[in-house]
């Protein structure tokens, strides 16, 4: 799957950034994933598509037009260094772990023992 294939939906960036590279884009991106993250905020499988989409969108621009861009000299890469370090790190996607996935199930689960269904309601 290539960038051509991918279709974005929303995402914000910080503004100091978007008047840096003179370009309002990577706002109305972060706010359409954003937006479209909200309109399916009750469907998890859309959501999980959604999340899908961004982690493929990371790993096309890193492989794809990113490492095309390593510096090539001592200058270059300080000056990307330097950004990493003061902006907040390499960008990374955590995936939640699988435990905290099922520890998650368990405690709804336990939710929905201790709550009494709307059926199971005695009658007289």
């Amino acid at each position: 799957m290539g960038l051509d294939d991918i279709a974005v939906e929303d995402m914000t960036v910080d503004a100091g950034q978007d008047a840096q590279w003179g370009t309002d884009d990577f706002g109305a991106i972060a706010h359409l994933v954003q937006q479209t993250a909200q309109q399916h905020q009750s469907d998890g499988l859309a959501l999980l598509a959604l999340l899908r989409l961004l982690e493929a969108l990371h790993r096309d621009i890193r492989d794809e037009l990113f490492q095309d861009t390593m510096p090539k000299n001592r200058q270059a890469l300080y000056s990307l260094l330097k950004d990493i370090e003061t902006e907040g790190g390499w960008p990374y996607i955590p995936r939640m772990k699988l435990k905290d996935f099922l520890v998650y199930l368990l405690q709804e689960s336990e939710i929905s023992e201790h709550t009494p269904h709307p059926d199971s309601r005695s009658r007289p």
